[in-house]
C-alpha cells in the first residue's frame, strides 16, 4: 500500500446509520432514525445457566465386518439407525433377553415388506 494521504473529504463514503447526520446525500431518513427501537432480549449476567444431566459415560466397541454384511445392517436397520440397531441386538442377545430379538428381527422384517 502507498504511504499517499488520502483527501479523506472526496474519497470518503457517506456514513450510514443512526450516528450518521440526516441529510439528503446519506440516504437516512430524519424522521427513522429517531424512531425507537425494540430492546434485545439478553440473558442477565448472574442467571444461572439451565442444568443438563450429566452424561452417560459410553465406550467404544469395534468389529470387522464384509461389505455385504454392513450392507445389510444398513438395509435393515433403516437411514442412519445401524449402530442404534446393531447395539440393540447385541445388548439383548447377551443379556440372554429373547423376548427383545424376537422383537427387532419382526421389525426388522416389517421394515425390509415395506
Amino acid at each position: 500500500m502507498s504511504k499517499r494521504k488520502i483527501d479523506e473529504t472526496t474519497t470518503r463514503k457517506p456514513r450510514k446509520g443512526p450516528e450518521a447526520p440526516a441529510t439528503e446525500g446519506n440516504g437516512t431518513d430524519p424522521e427513522a432514525a429517531a424512531a425507537p427501537t425494540k430492546p434485545k432480549d439478553r440473558k442477565v449476567k448472574g442467571e444461572p445457566k439451565a442444568k443438563q444431566a450429566p452424561k452417560e459415560e459410553l465406550v467404544v466397541f469395534a468389529f470387522r465386518l464384509r461389505p455385504e454384511e454392513r450392507d445389510l445392517i444398513h438395509r435393515a436397520a433403516g437411514a442412519a439407525k445401524a449402530s442404534r440397531f446393531v447395539r440393540a441386538l447385541s445388548v439383548a442377545a447377551s443379556r440372554g433377553d429373547e423376548k427383545a430379538v424376537v422383537e427387532i428381527v419382526g421389525a426388522v422384517k416389517a421394515q425390509l415388506a415395506s
